[in-house]
């Protein structure tokens, strides 16, 4: 991947593209996601712009109805083949950070990892988190990540936007737009948000935030 300028095709048609091959190189989950999810339970989970269901099979395990959300219908068509060849329930389903298809107040445990810096504008981006709050039930909790300037491919230590490449097998370069957060920045757009900010932190090369509810144990990423 190379870093360029700010133009790039809208995220849904780079993803539709390009989902196949990159679910190819993104089948395990994230031990930041994974550590969050052993701190939590609850009946309804949500992930947001769950991509090929890696981050949904785990949701899988700590509640009873998980629903993975993201834009790319190629995406989507990964997520649900790797649910059945994994054996677990969930239910897939297209749609917006910005304008979730999901009722008020019935989300349990949520997760919004790796795709808040697809959104060109920071309204965009906070009316995501908006969204967020919108849907998380009186006791829940989420976990939202981006990423961060801190990543050693970086240079840079305000946000800025750019540009990365994704190369597909037959050497065609796809453009896909992302937001560099700072992590003053990032932390400040979910406290501007409506939803609650209970920590945030670096990890990784990550900016992640635990929001909602109040922390019920003393999760390791913010040690």
């Amino acid at each position: 991947m190379t870093e360029n300028g700010p133009e790039a095709p809208p995220i849904q048609t780079v993803y539709d593209r390009i989902g196949s091959h990159f679910s190819e190189t993104r089948q395990y989950p994230w031990t930041d996601v994974t550590d969050f999810l052993e701190s939590v339970v609850g009946t309804i989970g949500l992930d947001i712009g769950c991509g090929n269901g890696r981050h949904t099979e785990e949701l899988a395990r700590v509640v009873e109805t998980p629903i993975g959300v993201d834009l790319s219908h190629t995406l989507l068509t990964e997520a649900i083949t790797r649910a059945a060849e994994a054996d677990f329930g969930a239910s897939f389903v297209q749609g917006t950070a910005t304008k979730l298809p999901v009722a008020d107040s019935t989300v349990d445990v949520g997760l919004y990892i790796a795709a808040i810096h697809h959104l060109r504008s920071r309204t965009a981006r906070i009316r995501s988190l908006n969204e967020l709050a919108r849907v998380l039930s009186p006791d829940g909790t989420a976990l939202v990540s981006s990423w961060c300037t801190t990543h050693d491919r970086f240079d840079r230590t305000n946000g800025f936007d750019t540009t990365i490449d994704w190369t597909l097998p037959d050497g065609e370069s796809v453009p896909r737009f992302y937001h560099i957060y700072d992590p003053e920045e990032f932390e400040a757009d979910v406290v501007d948000s409506e939803i609650e900010c209970q920590e945030a932190w670096v990890s990784r090369g990550n900016c992640y935030a635990w929001v909602g509810t109040e922390m019920k144990t003393s999760y390791p990423g913010t040690s």
